[in-house]
C-alpha cells in the first residue's frame, strides 16, 4: 500500500510554506525565515537538516535537526538535536509526526551521532509517548522554559543499541 504522504530533504523553495506552517503552530518556537533557510545550506560548525512531508502538493510537515561536535576530555562525539517537529492540524494522527522524527533519527545516525536529544514541551502527552514509542526516554526537565502557554520542558535523549539499524524504533 502507497503511503498517503511523502517526506523528502527540504528545499529553498519550501521556505515560504514552512514558516507558514511554523506560524499556523502555536507550540512552535516560530523562528525568523533566516533560521529556516540556514537549515538548507551547507554546514558551517553545525550540520543541519529540515525535512518536509507532503500530501499531494500541501505541505503537511516538517522536521529540523542538527548535529554538533562535542570534546570531551577523552574524545570527541557528535550529539544531534530534534528541533523541531510540525504538522499541520489537518494531518495530524496520520503517521507524519513519526515518520518525520523517524526520518531525522536515520539521518542523524547514518551522520554518526552518537545521541540524539529534543526537548518537548510537559504537556505535550502525544509527542512525549510518540518519542518514548520510538527509544527516546526522559533525561531532564527545565522549569517554565516554554513561555505562551508557561510550560516545563522535558529533556528526552534517544541512544541507538549497539548495531541497531539506523531508524528502527525501539521496543516500548
Amino acid at each position: 500500500m502507497e503511503s498517503p504522504f511523502r517526506i523528502r530533504p527540504a528545499a529553498p523553495a519550501d521556505i515560504e510554506r514552512i514558516v507558514a506552517l511554523d506560524r499556523a503552530t502555536e507550540s512552535l518556537p516560530h523562528w525568523p525565515v533566516a533560521a529556516y533557510a540556514a537549515a538548507l545550506e551547507p554546514a558551517t560548525g553545525t550540520h543541519r537538516c529540515l525535512f518536509v512531508a507532503e500530501t499531494g502538493q500541501d505541505l503537511a510537515g516538517f522536521a529540523v535537526a542538527s548535529i554538533t561536535r562535542i570534546e570531551t576530555p577523552d574524545a570527541a562525539e557528535l550529539l544531534a538535536e530534534l528541533e523541531s517537529v510540525a504538522v499541520a492540524a489537518s494531518s495530524r494522527r496520520s503517521g507524519i509526526g513519526r515518520a518525520l522524527c523517524i526520518e531525522v533519527i536515520d539521518w542523524a545516525l547514518q551522520q554518526g551521532a552518537a545521541a540524539i536529544e529534543l526537548e518537548v514541551r510537559s504537556r505535550s502527552e502525544g509527542a512525549i509517548a510518540l518519542y518514548r514509542q520510538l527509544g527516546f526516554a526522559a533525561a531532564g526537565r527545565r522549569a517554565s522554559y516554554y513561555r505562551d502557554p508557561l510550560d516545563d520542558a522535558i529533556l528526552m535523549r534517544f541512544e541507538p543499541e549497539p548495531d541497531q539499524p539506523a531508524a528502527q524504533p525501539r521496543k516500548p
